[in-house]
């Protein structure tokens, strides 16, 4: 099977790449955390992994992926975190058969922030650090078939990036690492514990971006991206809007686009 590519499917070395939901690049103004993560699928003979999970919000549609997409939950075999944060975790619960995947550098860090002051789903990670699929890693680990985990801090202590070698080349999945576009272009970042530590993981995410050409780079909350003549070019088009109920009757709404 040759290489493809588009916005939601990447088929790359044996291995299909579905992004079943794209995160977003945005926070909410006056309502606290919005939370819109990337949540993707990777196929590898009888072997499914997901990166990442996403929060409550974000269990409908991975359910109606799988119901159209003739999966259970069981089917899942690898759930493979980047990091503890609630928008990215949550749902490991969903997965009854799947091996948890998660730093251990990451995890032992989640335990230890005082509960009800952070965005880490305290009884979550605590549930996560007492079942017998919990499988702890570190830099350079392999955690798929083609596929590796890499430190990339400053979001978190012990955020992950993993990269999937697809022969020609590779999936580069970074979470919250680097969230979107603007951070992998201006080398800043927003939501970290240490700018100078970021920093420095962004210029090693790049480095792992280049070392193939035609390489994808799927960020935690943003469209999947390639680099173009030495910048970053979004794959497809950005999917998010909103419907609110602004008058008296319930069938009559209003559609917000999110897209920019």
């Amino acid at each position: 099977m040759s290489d493809t590519t588009d916005a939601k499917h990447f088929s790359c070395g044996g291995h299909e790449i579905d992004i079943i939901v794209h995160g977003y690049p945005g926070k909410s103004v006056c309502h606290g955390s919005l939370g819109w993560s990337t949540i993707a699928l990777i196929r590898h003979g009888d072997r499914k992994a997901l990166v990442d999970v996403g929060s409550f919000g974000q269990r409908k549609l991975l359910l109606e992926y799988f119901e159209a997409n003739k999966l259970k939950p069981a089917d899942i075999t690898d759930v493979l975190l980047t990091h503890s944060h609630y928008d990215h975790s949550i749902n490991w619960v969903l997965f009854p058969k799947a091996d948890i995947v998660i730093g251990g550098h990451e995890l032992e860090w989640s335990l230890e922030q005082p509960w009800g002051e952070t965005v880490v789903p305290e009884l979550y990670m605590r549930e996560l650090s007492q079942t017998p699929d919990l499988r702890k890693v570190g830099e350079g680990d392999v955690v798929f078939p083609g596929m590796t985990a890499h430190l990339a801090p400053g979001h978190t202590p012990g955020c992950l990036v993993y990269v999937l070698d697809a022969g020609t080349r590779d999936i580069i999945f970074t979470g919250d690492a680097c969230k979107n576009r603007a951070e992998l272009v201006s080398g800043d970042t927003d939501m970290t514990y240490d700018l100078g530590v970021s920093r420095a993981s962004i210029t090693n995410i790049w480095e792992l971006w280049r070392r193939k050409p035609g390489s994808v780079l799927v960020p935690g909350h943003d469209l999947p991206m390639v680099i173009d003549e030495g910048v970053p070019r979004y794959l497809g088009e950005r999917e998010a809007a909103v419907t609110a109920w602004f008058g008296a009757d319930m069938n009559e709404t209003t559609l917000i686009s999110l897209t920019g």
